[in-house]
């Protein structure tokens, strides 16, 4: 008789992590609907999530530690062995290097964050706060624009689509890719409005552009230049909100002065945008009571990406677009997902260090250069650089040069490939988890999650595996020694918080590992097998501190709920709900509660942006003559998601992730819809087939996110599925302030295939997804 089941957890396919059911068969995931009592999502459900059983139950997933041999092959090794040999190459290497030798790359993927939490500990136990990730590849430009803007780099905006009447999308497409809750409801709800208006810049027409009242197909990578005429066009007119700037905002004066420089005409041209269009897109803004901005990686991975952000952040000021319902917001959070580290470099390549991440372009010079502080260890903790990170082939020679490198994931992955070790966790359906993606306001929500399946047998959660290793580098006491604190822990909190400071507080050298020593104590209290959240209790104490009232409304706290409960009340609430908690709800006037700068006010005056901005050369946005196409490396699509979704089987479509290109490209080509082209940039070359799809300007190319991977076929060959785009780009190609990848712009040359060449990748095709 079969065992059925439907249990509560969430969608790890982007950062919304909307809450959702997955019905439980015999111990594996075979449905999957949308949770309708999850306070964000409320039930929806986009077509993604309903693949997640393709992740959660696959082939190439790992079931045993394994140790490189010399000749590159693997030997399976038990777990003990495994922790003893990774412990003495940790600590030799800190003998003799000390911790700063080793970075963590990584740390948890989309919707997998608690296993960060431990990896961090360890690493920081061990000397060292080197952390590369994917947020330091995306965001860490409009983190830096966030920390002088708004006081600290953990202020992050957030949109309030629901209430607006315009929403301007600039370098994104939210009804393939999302990025805010029931994205789709809402842009259609939009769309039907008569009173609601549409704005989308995009050099595509994309899904979300075919909606739009306007769309400013922008050159690629022009964003800056159109973005400016814009603001200029408003100063110009006078139709910037005086009153709101001048009420909380400081250096208005120094932005419109170099606003008013701005030779809008031949900046339209440059992006390759009517002037009346610029005009209208103006006349919409002002006639908007309530405008909010959403952007996404077109620019924030685009030519100029950290000028962009800022641009982007000054027409939400200037318009007054912050503060009221409809408009951008700052949002709350229960734990930063990010650090503030302003005037923090790194010497080993004398980079700054932003949101106490560093940029995976510059991996590669961390470890091959010949500065004495150069890496010589890589922690790699659900992440894939030698896919994901520019330079494919740089990477993977940074990667051999390491002392060491130790992979945790669920896969056989290409970067587990090059490791000295390779450790298999249990997969994100299969242990605790939650989710530090929570950008919303006035209501913020947050998700602690069960596992729904049992943790496949070889593998454990991270929490276990940083047990191990700590205790085996004499880092983390036993049992024993905590065993007074888990007994406090089960009488009661009072106790449990009265122990634990005394307990810390006689040990000072265990500060690094508190989420390890909650997680052996506090966690045995916890509901649900859901001990691997206990460091959130000292989150949910500072979220209570910081934001009494708003914690207050979320919980529906009375006043039998003391002050120096609230955060306890806050805790308990988190980890008790399988369906998400809402931890904070703002009223609108209080996001300016959220500033960081003592005076509260909004600093407009960026010198280092208002520099970049004077010394743009339209010129500079025309294509190269040897390169001539530009690829958007890392496009969004209806059945692509992240690398860690490996089974090609999951796609529905697109199995092979095919190069977009318009009719006009593909004739002057001489090549034809579903044709192999190869693709080759000054770092590279690699093969795709092509699509035809007239959506796209002239010579504007996009390939997928999220191919790349080897899988194992039914006879136990490996594969690659689909294009393995970091082959084509380069570290060098990046933002100068932020490190951010130009992966929005690459400039590549095509050319068709030869009949003999095509034949095999059309075989090879057909074994990977016919296996």
């Amino acid at each position: 008789m079969q065992n059925s089941e439907w249990r509560k957890t969430a969608c790890n396919l982007c950062y919304v992590n909307c809450g959702i059911e997955v019905r439980v068969d015999d111990g594996r995931i075979t449905k999957v609907r949308g949770d309708r009592e999850h306070p964000k999502s409320q039930g929806y459900l986009c077509n993604k999530a309903s693949r997640i059983p393709f992740y959660a139950h696959h082939r190439d997933r790992l079931t045993t530690p394994l140790r490189r041999r010399a000749d590159g092959g693997f030997d399976a090794i038990d777990w003990d062995t495994a922790i003893a040999e990774i412990a003495a190459r940790l600590r030799d290497l800190v003998e003799r290097h000390g911790g700063k030798s080793i970075a963590l790359y990584g740390g948890g993927g989309q919707g997998n964050h608690a296993g960060g939490a431990y990896a961090n500990a360890l690493l920081r136990a061990l000397g060292s706060r080197h952390v590369f990730n994917a947020l330091a590849q995306e965001k860490t430009g409009d983190f830096w624009v966030n920390g002088h803007m708004f006081g600290s780099q953990t202020c992050h905006t957030a949109e309030d689509v629901h209430h607006c009447d315009l929403l301007f999308v600039i370098g994104a497409n939210p009804w393939v890719a999302h990025g805010f809750p029931n994205a789709r409801d809402h842009l259609n709800q939009i769309r039907k409005d008569p009173n609601r208006k549409l704005i989308v810049i995009d050099p595509r027409r994309s899904e979300t552009a075919e909606m739009a009242d306007l769309h400013l197909a922008v050159r690629p990578g022009a964003d800056a230049f159109l973005l400016g005429a814009i603001l200029a066009t408003l100063v110009r007119r006078d139709a910037v909100d005086r009153e709101f700037v001048a009420e909380h905002t400081t250096g208005y004066d120094e932005v419109r002065d170099a606003l008013l420089k701005i030779p809008v005409a031949q900046w339209a041209e440059a992006a390759d945008v009517p002037l009346d269009q610029i005009e209208r897109c103006v006349d919409m803004i002002v006639a908007a009571k309530a405008m909010t901005v959403r952007v996404e990686l077109g620019i924030q991975q685009g030519v100029h990406s950290t000028l962009n952000s800022y641009l982007e952040k000054l027409l939400i000021m200037l318009t007054g677009s912050f503060g009221r319902k409809g408009t951008n917001q700052l949002h709350s959070w229960l734990q930063p997902l990010w650090g503030n580290s302003p005037n923090q470099r790194f010497a080993a390549v004398d980079t700054e260090v932003i949101g106490g991440l560093l940029p995976p372009n510059l991996f590669c010079d961390a470890v091959l250069s010949d500065h004495p502080d150069r890496l010589r260890a890589a922690w790699i903790d659900s992440s894939n650089p030698a896919n994901t990170a520019a330079n494919t082939a740089a990477v993977e020679k940074a990667l051999r040069a390491l002392d060491l490198v130790v992979v945790v994931d669920v896969a056989m992955t290409e970067t587990a490939q090059l490791a000295h070790y390779v450790l298999p966790a249990s997969s994100q359906y299969e242990k605790t988890e939650f989710t530090l993606f929570n950008f919303e306001f006035p209501a913020n929500v947050f998700h602690v999650r069960a596992g729904v399946v049992a943790p496949l047998e070889g593998t454990l959660p991270e929490p276990e595996i940083y047990t191990r290793l700590s205790r085996a580098l004499g880092l983390l006491p036993g049992d024993n020694a905590l065993a007074p604190l888990r007994e406090a822990a089960l009488h009661s909190r009072a106790a449990f918080a009265s122990e634990f400071r005394a307990f810390m507080g006689a040990n000072p050298q265990l500060a690094s590992l508190g989420a390890l020593v909650l997680y052996h104590t506090l966690g045995a209290s916890l509901p649900d097998g859901t001990a691997a959240a206990a460091p959130l209790w000292m989150a949910s104490l500072a979220c209570a501190k910081r934001s009494p009232v708003a914690v207050r409304r979320a919980l529906k706290a009375g006043p039998e709920v003391t002050d120096a409960a609230l955060g306890d009340a806050l805790f308990d609430a988190i980890v008790g709900a399988r369906h998400g908690t809402v931890i904070t709800e703002h009223d609108y006037d209080e996001v300016w509660t959220l500033l960081a700068h003592p005076d509260r006010k909004v600093r407009l005056a960026i010198a280092p942006m208002l520099e970049w901005l004077e010394k743009l050369d339209p010129a500079s946005a025309l294509p190269a003559r040897d390169y001539p196409f530009v690829l958007a490396a890392g496009q969004r699509r209806m059945f692509n998601a992240n690398q860690i979704f490996r089974d090609p089987a999951w796609r529905r479509d697109d199995p092979d992730g095919a190069l977009l290109i318009n009719a006009r490209d593909l004739e002057t080509l001489g090549a034809s819809d579903g044709d192999w082209i190869a693709v080759r940039s000054p770092a590279g070359r690699i093969v795709a087939r092509a699509k035809r799809d007239d959506s796209m300007r002239d010579g504007q190319l996009a390939l997928p996110h999220g191919y790349g991977q080897t899988y194992p076929t039914g006879n136990g060959e490996r594969l690659s599925n689909g294009p393995r785009i970091n082959a084509l780009t380069e570290s060098g190609n990046r933002d100068p302030i932020a490190g951010t990848p130009y992966h929005k712009h690459v400039a590549v040359q095509l050319e068709r295939l030869a009949a003999t060449e095509a034949a095999t990748y059309e075989e090879q095709s057909r074994r990977i997804h016919g296996a």
